[in-house]
């Protein structure tokens, strides 16, 4: 068969198909719908998981690719409970202020923030604001988290290290406790401490931040982390480091440095493993690839349920599609249409009919990642992989759940075919 007649008799079988739809209303729509559902679940996955993801890619690249964190327990999947007995991390030390003093010290390290979390119920006057989260940092955090302060200033060397009652706060909780005027210089109450306001920090909006509950739209406060230390009971073991190497350093070299010296600090013998985790922004990505991988698998078994079942309207529409037009095809057959020919046009109109959903699935979930993008701080957006992939599953699907009515369409005996009423 030439080309442009496998073009002419493809159109054909559009029109045919479109024509079945309009005649067959109830069984197009749950063929369509099945279909719709199907892309529908992959393109909101694959939008929801890419905005996500670059989301996430972006907190980490505001730290450093070269950052690496020192932590107590492993955060990823390899982790154990730290509930069971057995579990060595449960024995680890948390990482000390004279670890941290140390690699702070070290040549090949720019900086090294200490950062511990903790909670409170902040008051101003007869203002208060609930379970407020504040981080708990040491002066290198305005570089490490890229924040803007203003109006104010951060907390100096001095005011750290004499654990200073000092704080910043975001906008959110500025705007909680004093409404619009100015808050610098006023005094707030954690939990019966009086700290005093020095600035208003502003920090980018990301998934990361949201999902740890920093993100703008949730009020939060900067103190010391010397502060915490010694005057907000905050649990000392939790306290991790954020490492920035220097700029003519590898990470891997300041890794290295690092694990000699806290093993030196904990008198670790050479047979004995780490104390402590060293967590670069790869091991991050890693352990985010591996969650929200698994997430986008159970997605794809949800597609395939509609798929199925779109797949099982193609069936029924197709089959009474062959039999109401067995005499068209006993006509076409004794004109000289081949075998290969009628069974073309049926799969062109099954997959037809299954394009149609994967169409309206891509634009329903196009449409969801345009409200998630709009409000939320996750940047969702349609990869071009997941529309591709969209539409070659529902392509095949009409074609394999539609191979057994054109099967039986092609073999029909153009003469018993003519004889059909």
């Amino acid at each position: 068969m030439r080309l442009w007649d496998r073009i002419l008799m493809s159109l054909e079988g559009v029109m045919i198909a479109l024509d079945s739809l309009r005649a067959n209303k109830v069984r197009a729509a749950l063929t369509i719908s099945g279909v719709a559902v199907g892309v529908f679940v992959v393109v909101a996955m694959g939008a929801t998981v890419h905005g996500v993801r670059t989301s996430f890619q972006s907190d980490m690249d505001e730290f450093g690719t070269q950052t690496f964190q020192i932590r107590r327990r492993n955060p990823g999947f390899n982790s154990c409970d730290p509930t069971v007995d057995d579990c060595p991390e449960r024995r680890y030390p948390g990482v000390s202020l004279a670890e941290w003093k140390a690699v702070r010290e070290l040549p090949e390290v720019e900086n090294a923030m200490a950062w511990l979390f903790g909670q409170s119920t902040i008051t101003y006057r007869d203002r208060q604001v609930k379970n407020v989260g504040y981080d708990a940092q040491s002066t290198e955090w305005i570089q490490t988290d890229q924040a803007d302060v203003f109006p104010g200033r951060t907390f100096t060397e001095a005011e750290h290290d004499a654990a200073a009652q000092v704080t910043l706060v975001n906008q959110k909780l500025a705007t909680e406790l004093f409404g619009d005027s100015d808050p610098i210089g006023k005094a707030i109450d954690f939990d019966g401490r009086q700290f005093t306001v020095i600035g208003v920090y502003h920090t980018k909006a990301g998934f990361l931040k949201s999902l740890d509950g920093r993100g703008p739209d949730t009020p939060r406060a900067v103190i010391p982390m010397m502060t915490a230390y010694r005057r907000m009971g905050v649990w000392r073991r939790s306290m991790m480091v954020m490492v920035r190497p220097k700029v003519e350093v590898s990470r891997d070299a300041a890794m290295d440095a690092v694990t000699a010296t806290l093993r030196g600090m904990r008198g670790l013998r050479p047979a004995q493993p780490n104390s402590f985790f060293l967590v670069g922004q790869d091991k991050m990505m890693e352990t985010f690839d591996s969650l929200f991988g698994a997430i986008f698998m159970v997605g794809l078994g949800l597609s395939a349920v509609g798929l199925l079942v779109g797949g099982v309207g193609v069936v029924a529409i197709m089959m009474i599609s062959v039999t109401e037009r067995t005499r068209e095809i006993g006509v076409r057959k004794a004109l000289g249409a081949t075998r290969a020919t009628i069974l073309w046009q049926f799969l062109v109109e099954a997959a037809t009919l299954t394009s149609i959903g994967a169409i309206l699935g891509l634009l329903i979930g196009a449409g969801l990642a345009w409200v998630v993008r709009a409000n939320t701080p996750v940047p969702a957006s349609v990869p071009v992989s997941a529309v591709v992939m969209s539409l070659v599953a529902a392509a095949l699907t009409g074609v394999v759940f539609g191979m057994l009515p054109a099967t039986r369409a092609s073999r029909l005996d153009p003469v018993e075919a003519l004889r059909h009423e």
